[in-house]
This record gives C-alpha cells, structure tokens and sequence, in this order.
C-alpha cells in the first residue's frame, strides 16, 4: 500500500495529432553528473545539467536561450528500498547576485514565446489556438515544451526521474557562475522531509566550459 501511495505520475496533455514527440534524454544515476549533491545517508541523489550550449540544446526545436530560457535537465535518483515523495519538492536557483529563480511554468514559456518582447508576466489569454498563425504556438512547440518537463511526483526505490525545468534568465548575465540550485520539500516514505540539497552550478561549469 505505502508503495502504491507514492507511485510515481507524470501529468501532461494528450499529444497533439501530427505533433513529433520530444525525445528525452536517457537519464544516469544523480551522482554521474558533475552537478549533484548526494545524501548518501538518506539514499538520495539530485543533479542538474544544464543544456546551455548550442550543441546540447540541438535536442530542442525552439531556441530557449533566443526567448531567455535556461533549460536544466533535473535528475532524481533513490537508490534506498523505500519510494520517497517529490510532490512537494521546490526547486530554487539561487545566482551569484542572489537572484532567487524558479522553473518558468509552461504558461510562462508559451507567453514568451508568443509575445518574445514582452516578458512572462503579460496575461494572455489560453489555451491559445492550436493552428499556426502569426502570434500563436505550433503544435510540435507545445508537445516540446509539455514533453520535456520534469513531472515525476515520487521516485520508486532504486529508480531514478528525470525532465526539464527551465528557469527564465532574460536580462541575467553569467546566470550559472557562482550560482547555486537548492531543492527542498523531498519526503521520505513516512512523510519526513529530507535535509535540502545543496547543487553548486560550478562544478558543471569546470567540466562543461
């Protein structure tokens, strides 16, 4: 039954008829990336690897950098015998300048990419029309950006999840130098939550650049 309960789900909208699937990258254990942080008490391990590069982001058909997205591909490894909670999880990424960013909604992207000038904030009217016109999201854009996402709500025992986030760095100079992601609101199988992981963007960055 306590395995049932956190069953991992992963919520997205049916795949637009015609629209190519994104293909996810195969995801490693937490611990092979660079960026990671491992609580080896606790069995758990958290990467981020972020795709800012022109090379890593040609898994992408939008141009996230061009709209002021930073896609992270976000690891979570259990490697205990007990499934552990993420449905409360908070992800930060905390800049060198102490800018606090959290992963831009889909909402957020489909704004920016609709309305390039004019920011995330903006409210414009959605769903927004699934046929292309001047103004509006293709559907092979909104199957990437809903297929990309990370979307796991646990992660079973000796299993591991993965997906995008992608934070908004429009106007943020050098976002990942110094900076640091920090992830809260993991629960173990009884509910308690986990001590926060602490992921220093700068190990990705010595190895990457």
């Amino acid at each position: 039954m306590l395995l049932a309960a956190f069953m991992v789900t992963a919520f997205s909208s049916p795949l637009p008829a015609k629209a190519k699937s994104f293909s996810k990258p195969q995801a490693q254990p937490a611990k092979a990336y660079p960026a990671h942080d491992d609580h080896s008490d606790e069995k758990v391990a958290i990467a981020a690897d972020p795709y800012d590069t022109p090379e890593k982001a040609k898994i992408f058909s939008i141009n996230f950098n061009d709209h002021g997205f930073l896609p992270v591909f976000f690891i979570v490894t259990n490697t205990g015998d007990q499934p552990i909670s993420i449905a409360n999880m908070q992800v930060t990424l905390t800049t060198a300048n102490n800018s606090k960013l959290t992963p831009a909604s889909p909402d957020d992207i489909y704004r920016r990419l609709v309305n390039p000038q004019g920011g995330t904030k903006p409210q414009m009217p959605l769903p927004f029309p699934r046929s292309k016109v001047k103004g509006t999201i293709t559907d092979k854009e909104r199957t990437e950006v809903e297929t990309s996402q990370f979307a796991a709500r646990a992660v079973e025992p000796h299993n591991t999840q993965s997906g995008f986030l992608f934070f908004d760095i429009e106007d943020i100079s050098a976002p990942l130098a110094r900076a640091h992601i920090y992830v809260t609101g993991v629960d173990d199988a009884k509910g308690n939550e986990l001590m926060y992981f602490d992921i220093p963007m700068d190990n990705y960055l010595k190895t990457a650049h």
